[in-house]
């Protein structure tokens, strides 16, 4: 007995189907989503540092004196501790705002660091990130109690 061979029908993707469906998705993500409008360009300018036109009257650097029980003192003023992470953000504030002054008034922001002799490496690299943070770049030394 021979045997027929029946082929089997190959397996069709009825593309057209999936077109109307992709269609369908796209006019409903079209018709659902909201158009804003653009910002438009408001004629205002926000507050920036002004340029002084005559220099001002100010310390042409800021010493810092790191004491022994851990006080950061600026210009006889006590600013927080150097043994805490958290305690120089006052002197960040401040060194930030002397940057800034000394920007607006065309100078260069110094600042002179005056650890005690027991004072741990620690401490000075705290106070030399907080000058870091605030942007001031030149940064002296002087040992003893030169203050």
């Amino acid at each position: 007995m021979a045997r027929i061979r029946r082929e089997s029908p190959q397996a069709e993707i009825a593309i057209a189907p999936m077109i109307d469906c992709v269609f369908l998705l796209l006019i409903y993500f079209i018709m659902t989503s909201s158009l804003r409008k653009q910002e438009a360009d408001l004629s205002f300018q926000l507050p920036g540092v002004v340029e002084q036109s005559e220099p001002i009257e100010m310390p042409d650097e800021q010493w810092i004196e790191i004491q022994s029980d851990g006080q950061v003192v600026v210009n006889a003023y006590p600013l927080g501790k150097a043994d805490s992470s958290d305690g120089l953000f006052p002197l960040v504030g401040m060194l930030t705002r002397f940057r800034e002054t000394s920007d607006a008034n065309q100078t260069e922001a110094a600042v002179t660091l005056v650890p005690a002799g027991d004072v741990p490496h620690e401490w000075v690299v705290r106070v030399m990130d907080a000058c870091s943070k605030s942007g001031i770049e030149r940064v002296n030394f002087s040992f003893g109690s030169e203050v």
